[in-house]
């Protein structure tokens, strides 16, 4: 009998089965296989990524920490600029005011070392005026050769050649005063209390002269003369009277012949008060006053007294000699040396 197809198929079916169940388990093996791997590389993958996260994590809080540390340093920062700016500003202002002083005092320096020569000689003008009121005040040339001494050193020292003609003005005053006569000045006032002495004794103009002889009852042959009746004594006595009330005299100032007793002492006193006024005049140092009160004393004396009496010449003689003195005492003054600073001063 032959076999159908339905009854074959049967028998070679489980041979071929076999080898499709291998390939299944080698395909599930493969599957599986496949499938740890990724479970495995997943489970590596994510290990990695967690790491990478808690990296990521660490270096976020690292850089919101180091932002703040930066914040903190940039507000220090800040701080630290605006106290710079601060002391910088302080320190240009303070600067400012250091240039400020060393230009002026390089405007100084350069002024004194310009005006040198114009200090000294202003210098010299002031001392010499000064020494000409102390001359003046005390009487005396000390004080005017002192100045003149210093000044002539102090210029020689200079050394300027524009000072030579202020040199050669000190040296000539200098030479001048050396050989000027010293005041008298106690000399002086002796003379002055001798006029004042003198002044009792002075004869006025219209003071009556004592009577030259007085008639002697005795005659010149020594006998006795015969004594007169009454009547011509009284007749005498008259005429002796008359010749008291009238006097013929020569009198060249009319306000002589009518000046009084009292008047004449008052006179005499007015001429003490003004020889003391001289005195004083004299001992402060004020001569034109002293000239003055002098030269009105001898219009007195010649107006008032008797010219022809010794003591009028005497006192008129007194008061000549000590208006010459007062005027010879006067104290020299320096206008060569004056007038060569004042052109050195001028720059001319």
């Amino acid at each position: 009998m032959t076999p159908t197809p339905e009854s074959a198929s049967p028998a070679v079916e489980p041979v071929a089965a076999m080898p499709k169940t291998a390939s299944r388990v080698w395909g599930s093996w493969l599957v599986m296989g496949v499938a740890g791997l990724a479970l495995l590389l997943s489970v590596l993958l994510w290990q990695k990524l967690s790491r990478i996260q808690e990296q990521l994590a660490r270096q976020s809080a690292d850089a919101g920490q180091q932002s703040l540390e930066a914040k903190a340093w940039a507000k220090q920062a800040q701080d630290t600029v605006k106290d710079s700016s601060a002391r910088l500003t302080l320190l240009e202002a303070r600067l400012g005011e250091v240039a400020l002083q060393r230009a002026q005092l390089e405007e100084l320096i350069q002024s004194l070392s310009r005006s040198r020569d114009e200090n000294l000689v202003v210098d010299i003008e002031a001392a010499l005026r000064m020494a000409q009121q102390q001359a003046q005040l005390t009487g005396s040339i000390e004080p005017l050769l002192a100045a003149l001494k210093s000044a002539q050193q102090r210029v020689k020292r200079a050394a300027q050649p524009r000072l030579a003609p202020v040199l050669r003005a000190l040296e000539k005053d200098l030479d001048r005063l050396s050989t000027t006569a010293t005041f008298d000045v106690p000399g002086l006032l002796i003379k002055l209390d001798e006029g004042v002495a003198l002044v009792d004794g002075l004869v006025l103009a219209n003071q009556n002269l004592p009577v030259s002889g007085v008639s002697s009852p005795v005659a010149d042959s020594g006998t006795p003369s015969v004594a007169p009746s009454w009547w011509m004594a009284s007749l005498k006595q008259f005429a002796e009277q008359i010749k008291g009330l009238v006097r013929v005299s020569r009198i060249e100032a009319p306000e002589a012949a009518l000046l009084s007793p009292e008047q004449g002492f008052f006179l005499r006193e007015n001429l003490k008060l003004k020889l003391l006024n001289a005195r004083l005049g004299l001992l402060a140092r004020q001569k034109d006053a002293a000239r003055a009160d002098l030269a009105s004393a001898a219009v007195l004396v010649r107006r008032y007294a008797d010219a022809s009496s010794r003591k009028t010449t005497q006192m008129l003689q007194l008061l000549e000699q000590s208006g010459m003195q007062l005027k010879a005492s006067d104290i020299p003054r320096l206008d060569g040396s004056l007038t060569a600073l004042a052109t050195a001063a001028a720059g001319r």
